[in-house]
Order: structure tokens, then sequence, then C-alpha cells
């Protein structure tokens, strides 16, 4: 799993692809808890296993770009 592997301080690159609406409400909030609220927004956030289960969560309406 990559999160295992994650090295101390690594960046992930999260980009919200699809939309919220039509969803579950847990899932809206997970996108604004990643700070995605937005199409196409990108955020660097740190590979922690916390956020990587955040992106699981709503892993059809984002893209992750490892750095």
């Amino acid at each position: 799993m990559a999160a295992a592997a994650a090295k101390k301080g690594s960046l992930i690159k999260v980009t919200q692809i699809g939309s919220p609406i039509g969803r579950r409400n847990d899932q809206r909030q997970t996108l604004i808890g990643l700070g995605l609220n937005k199409m196409h927004r990108t955020r660097e956030l740190e590979d922690t296993p916390s956020v990587r289960g955040m992106i699981r969560k709503v892993q059809h309406l984002v893209r992750v770009d490892d750095n």
C-alpha cells in the first residue's frame, strides 16, 4: 500500500474531476475536508493514512498524482 511506503513530509496532488451533485452528503463533506469544493481544483496534501482514507472514500471523484 502506498500509504505505508510514504516518506515523512511527502506530498500528494489531488484534483477533483467529478461533481458531488447527487452524491451522498458524507462524500460531499469529504471533498470539503480535502479542500476540494469546485471542479478541477487541485490541492497538495501531506501523504498520511487519514488523507489516503479520505481519498479512498471519494476515489471516483478525484485524481491523485504522487510526487
